[in-house]
């Protein structure tokens, strides 16, 4: 399940349209869930446990962590995981953190 700031629920053909815009896609599952379950081609695991720290990185830290470049307050970012509800609170975690 897919949230992003005013779009609680995106499909997956959504999301695909907006990585072609250049969309940051996290994946917050569990490592294990993604070597189990597999990813959608360009996103990144950061699991939720981590993403508040992550999410305040030096951006040195987190390219080096996540391989990805980190994103600014103002990229738009979509979290996804199994059911929704991780991707609520991530959501939520990212915006108190003045993301928009």
């Amino acid at each position: 399940s897919l949230c992003a700031a005013g779009e609680p629920g995106l499909s997956y053909r959504e999301l695909k349209d907006l990585k072609k815009k250049s969309v940051l896609h996290i994946d917050v599952r569990e490592r294990w869930e993604v070597d189990r379950d597999g990813k959608i081609p360009a996103s990144i695991n950061i699991p939720l446990g981590e993403l508040v720290e992550a999410l305040q990185m030096d951006p040195t830290d987190f390219k080096e962590q996540y391989n990805h470049k980190m994103p600014s307050k103002s990229d738009p970012v979509v979290f996804s995981c199994l059911a929704g509800t991780r991707s609520k609170q991530a959501l939520a975690f990212a915006t108190s953190l003045g993301f928009n």
